[in-house]
This record gives C-alpha cells, structure tokens and sequence, in this order.
C-alpha cells in the first residue's frame, strides 16, 4: 500500500511563500503521477500541479502556473510544492495524491486512489 504525509503549510501574509512537503512510502512510488490539490470550505477539490512519475513532465492549473513549481526527489520519496507570490485566495487545505495517472489527466481528482490527509495553507 501507499501512505502520503503531507507537510509544510500554515499561515503567511499575501507574497508570501510557502513549501509544501509530501513524503511517500510504500509499493511503487516511482511508478506513480503525483498531484497537488487543494479544497477551500465549501468548495470542491481541485488539481493545482502535478508532476509524472520520471519528474520530466509537470502540469499546472491557470490559477498558479508561473508562481507555484512541483518537483520530485526519488531518492527521498518526496514531492513539492513551492508556492511563490501567495494570495489569499490560494488559501484551503492542501492534498497530495499518487496512482498511474496519465499527465493529461493528472488534474483530475478521479484520477487518483491514494491521498494524504492534507496540510492547511491561510493566506491573510
């Protein structure tokens, strides 16, 4: 099985920055797409980043593509997310997510069967 711990958040000021850690264990780490949603009160999940499983090929929803940046580290089993230029409305919990999903696709929350319990990003 897969476990994601996320890491990272908590509160800053707008411009502010932030990085975001998640680190796996488990079965096929390497295999797998990672993705980086975040889900504000009320509102659905959505996919921000995501990143392939060689960490050659990102994607990048509208709302944070040139300030947020995803990367992996194979040999520690973690993925980031380093988000530049916070807002507040780049304020929710935030999830990373693993499974064989297609780039194209890496957005999409149906594309994904392992999730971490998420870390709390406030931007004021």
């Amino acid at each position: 099985d897969v476990q994601l711990v996320e890491s990272g958040g908590g509160s800053v000021q707008a411009g502010g920055s932030l990085r975001l850690s998640c680190e796996v264990s488990g079965y096929s780490y390497s295999s797998y797409c990672m993705g980086w949603f975040r889900q504000a009160p009320g509102q659905e999940r959505e996919g921000i980043a995501a990143i392939d499983y060689a960490g050659t090929d990102m994607l990048y929803d509208a709302s944070v593509r040139g300030r947020f940046t995803i990367s992996r580290d194979r040999a520690k089993n973690k993925v980031y997310l380093q988000m530049n230029g916070l807002q507040p409305e780049d304020s929710g919990m935030y999830y990373c997510a693993a499974d064989r999903a297609t780039i194209g696709d890496a957005l999409k929350v149906w594309q994904y069967y392992y999730w971490g319990q998420g870390t709390q990003v406030t931007v004021s």
